[in-house]
């Protein structure tokens, strides 16, 4: 990009050459300082180039016409006021970003008076904005700015941050430290979670900047805990922002009479948005210390912080207590249902049990380590100790435990009797589509007759080999992932990433099909709810074969029945 704006300034120049345009003919007439015109508002504008300004600057090795193109040799006998500079020719972003600005919005809609990039950076005496002489330096950008906005320049240079820039600080905020560059925005009618979340929680929110100017580090913390803060990340457009009690521009510290948060006038600040309010009503604390520490000194923030740690006392005996006698009910019922119900019909060895156990309890622990990750500030990852070394080796061993499940798995449906037989009961056959179209018609009262089930139907089918292609993809994806480096070395760095994408995709498809199908046939459906206690003991009742798996009931032997014959 650099070479082709260079070649296409070259061009422009040597063009000017044939056409006997240079600068000094240009500064025959700009040089003079007395040079000017009137424009249509009936200000005088000034048309001198200070030359020695115009050779210290950016465009120092540009010729007059790179920006003004249009020129000719005939100006300025031909009469044609000079058009505006065209800076995108070699400014393409920065342009794009003005053109979506406040001034360019601006001046799109007819408004001349708007500020273009010359009268931030100047016409001719264009250098960096490092340098102290330029007009958008950190320090000189309020005087800038205040060409057109001078209220708003005066109050920012008595507010906290104005003084701060005075003092020499480069990390106080500017006028484009809050309004941005060359995307210039309008913050008033931006919402509330805007303010507060993009433009005040620059700084704010920043460690170094509170630890280096010894401010308070919970600010933006407490502020967004308050009701403000929620209800603006709620979706509130009218609740409170920093803005609306600190001020936008004039922001003083608290301790200062004219502040808007000064006690003498938070009445008027808090009435601004509570009619009637009253010195009482003001007194309230938008920023509550963090949890676990008293919010102040005075009597009714040390009561607050007694009377929530006393509820969160409360609450963990008492909840703790039901939680520990429902569960513990819970399992004695269950036991004794175990004991004394009929259910003579194996639906499951004791190997089958232990291998849907231990695939169970590693599919869990790596969802659960593994969607700590994605989600970081999720209450899940807080409950992992937020401590990414444990959540990772949770997460790998949890892994090889499921590969090592599914390599005995296999070894099992190949060298035993009873896993011949599962893997048979559960191979797809023709009648599994026809079963598919019958509970189709079913569902959708077309027919009153279910399908008839023998051991395995086709959602048990369709389950079975779900986690056989799962196991395999979120294996090889996994394994790409943790060993990286190595599969580098016949793989190109892309397919780790679609890799990353593949085990995430996949784990999020395997999570929704268990809690939406596996879930319901072993738990929710009201034939077993609140559960199908066969991955317990491998049994269920003769009443729920029949009705689950007609044909799976042995059939009778006619010779049996002879005495009824007639």
């Amino acid at each position: 990009m650099k070479r082709l704006v260079s070649f296409t300034i070259f061009v422009v120049m040597t063009a000017s050459a044939f056409a006997g345009l240079k600068n000094s003919d240009c500064l025959d007439c700009h040089g003079d300082n007395t040079l000017f015109k009137t424009n249509s508002a009936g200000k005088a504008i000034s048309l001198f180039v200070d030359a020695a300004k115009l050779k210290l600057s950016a465009h120092a090795t540009n010729a007059c016409i790179s920006c003004h193109a249009d020129l000719t040799a005939k100006h300025p006998d031909d009469n044609k006021p000079v058009a505006l500079v065209n800076c995108e020719t070699c400014h393409a972003r920065q342009t794009k970003s003005f053109n979506a600005s406040v001034h360019g919005l601006a001046l799109k809609t007819g408004h001349n008076d708007a500020a273009t990039c010359q009268d931030c950076h100047d016409s001719h005496a264009m250098v960096s904005s490092d340098s102290p002489t330029s007009p958008i330096y950190f320090s000189r950008q309020a005087q800038t700015c205040g060409a057109c906005h001078d209220q708003e320049a005066r109050d920012w240079a008595l507010s906290v941050h104005g003084k701060a820039v005075l003092a020499g600080s480069h990390d106080a905020p500017t006028c484009t430290g809050c309004h941005d560059e060359h995307k210039i925005r309008s913050l008033k009618s931006s919402s509330a979670l805007t303010i507060s979340e993009d433009v005040c929680s620059r700084c704010h929110a920043s460690e170094r900047l509170n630890t280096k100017y010894n401010l308070p580090a919970d600010r933006v913390k407490t502020f967004f805990e308050s009701y403000h803060g929620l209800a603006g990340q709620y979706g509130s457009t009218v609740a409170a922002n920093c803005a609306s009690c600190h001020g936008f521009h004039k922001i003083l510290p608290s301790s200062d009479t004219n502040s808007t948060i000064s006690k003498v006038n938070l009445v008027a600040t808090c009435g601004k948005c509570h009619p009637g309010a009253n010195q009482e009503f003001s007194l309230g604390k938008i920023h509550v210390a963090p949890d676990g520490q008293a919010g102040g000194t005075d009597f009714g923030s040390k009561l607050n912080h007694w009377v929530r740690r006393i509820y969160l006392a409360l609450i963990f005996l008492t909840i703790g207590g039901m939680l520990a006698h429902n569960v513990t009910l819970f399992l004695k019922k269950m036991s004794a249902r175990l004991r004394t119900s009929v259910r003579p019909v194996v639906r499951m060895t004791a190997s089958q049990r232990w291998q849907h156990f231990v695939l169970a309890g590693s599919f869990i622990v790596l969802a659960l380590t593994g969607f700590a990750l994605k989600f970081p500030d999720s209450l899940l990852a807080k409950l992992l100790g937020s401590s990414e070394p444990f959540r990772r080796w949770t997460h790998r061993v949890a892994g090889i435990v499921m590969l090592i499940i599914g390599a005995y798995h296999l070894v099992y449906i190949l060298t035993t009797r009873d896993g011949r037989k599962l893997v048979a009961d559960l191979f797809p056959v023709k009648k599994d589509l026809a079963d598919v179209l019958q509970a189709v018609r079913y569902l959708t009262g077309l027919s009153t007759a279910k399908p008839k089930i023998g051991r395995f139907g086709y959602a048990e089918k369709m389950e079975y080999w779900a986690v056989v292609w799962g196991t395999i993809i979120m294996g090889a994806t996994g394994l790409a992932i943790w060993l990286k480096i190595p599969v580098t070395d016949f793989l190109p760095r892309w397919g780790v990433t679609v890799a990353t994408t593949i085990h995430y995709y996949e784990a999020l498809l395997a999570c929704l099909a268990i809690v939406v199908w596996h879930f319901y046939i072993v738990m929710f459906d009201p034939d077993v709810y609140p559960l199908n206690t066969a991955c317990l003991d491998g049994r269920i009742s003769e009443e729920l074969q029949a009705h689950e798996h007609p044909l799976e009931l042995p059939t009778e032997d006619p010779a049996q029945n002879t005495k009824d014959s007639p």
